[in-house]
């Protein structure tokens, strides 16, 4: 009888650890290249509205781009560069979207891109100089910016000005989103979303008008309605006008009546002047009652001129 021959069998987990130990490698490899580059990329910091007043410390380089914009692209790889170098300068390097944060765009008076600005302890200066990695390690390491003139504190970020300059362009920005979804999302037209802001405009202008008016009625109300003799006082001064009204029209017609007796006493005089001299034209206009004294009259001067003509 042949003799019994046993053959050991090799378990399944011998033949997988190599394949195990392979892949844990690859993982592990992964992981670590990807931190790497999440290193990498926190060198970088993102500024948003919710986190920008922390460049008011310290010493930053911000830069204001957006991503369509070409010269932004062609800047990007250049700032990225930089941005490694940021932490052994002990500078922060940062960026601003534009597009995402348009707060931020109004808050610093972005007009062209790409805008770079430099900021040290909360004061403000605009970068002009070359756009290279060198340039920028020069400007921060031999303290170039101090031969820029800083922003005025009027025109700061964090100033009154700049606070309503970046509500404006938070309230453009929702507008233009408003706009947008009622002519893709809803299908209205054009012309009648501009119609339909047009009236928001106005009644809301209407309506702060009169938040105004209440306002100011009740910080600062009229004195003059708040008395209580305020309408007698009225009644009184309106009756005053009144009387002096006639009191003018009564002594004008004081002199009128004194320039009548004037000319009558003048009138009068000139007859009597002329009836002296026997005048006909002076004669005294005859009273009803004083019809004989006329006759007499009459009398005397046929007389006189009888006399006259013999």
């Amino acid at each position: 009888m042949a003799p019994l021959t046993i053959c050991r069998i090799r378990p399944p987990t011998t033949l997988w650890r190599p394949a195990l130990r392979l892949f844990s490698l690859v993982v592990l490899s992964i992981f670590l290249t990807s931190q790497t580059a999440l290193a990498k990329k926190d060198h970088l910091r993102v500024i948003t509205d919710s986190n920008w007043e922390e460049i008011l410390e310290g010493e930053w380089m911000i830069e204001f781009f957006a991503p369509w914009c070409p010269a932004c692209q062609q800047l990007q790889p250049v700032w990225n560069e930089f941005a490694e170098w940021g932490e052994d300068m002990g500078v922060n390097i940062a960026k601003v979207d534009v597009t995402e944060q348009p707060g931020l765009s109004g808050r610093f008076i972005i007009t062209a891109l790409p805008t770079i600005y430099h900021c040290k302890d909360g004061v403000f200066r605009r970068y002009q100089g070359a756009r290279t990695k060198d340039d920028f390690l020069s400007f921060v390491d031999e303290k170039k910016w101090q031969e820029i003139e800083p922003v005025s504190s009027w025109f700061g970020p964090s100033s009154f000005m700049m606070n309503t300059m970046s509500a404006l362009f938070k309230l453009s920005m929702f507008i233009r989103h408003c706009h947008n979804y009622l002519t893709e999302q809803i299908g209205i037209p054009v012309w009648g979303s501009y119609t339909i802001f047009a009236l928001a405009t106005l009644f809301s202008g209407l309506a702060l008008g009169l938040i105004l008016v209440f306002i100011a009625d009740c910080v600062f109300p009229s004195r003059r309605f708040s008395s209580a003799n305020y309408y007698q006082k009225k009644q009184a001064l309106q009756q005053a006008r009144i009387m002096k009204q006639l009191e003018v029209e009564h002594e004008a017609d004081g002199e009128e009546d004194d320039e009548e007796e004037e000319d009558e006493d003048y009138d009068e005089r000139e007859q009597d002047d002329l009836w002296s001299r026997g005048v006909p034209e002076g004669r005294p206009v005859p009273r009803t009652g004083d019809f004989e004294e006329e006759a007499v009259r009459r009398r005397v001067l046929g007389t006189r001129e009888e006399e006259e003509d013999t």
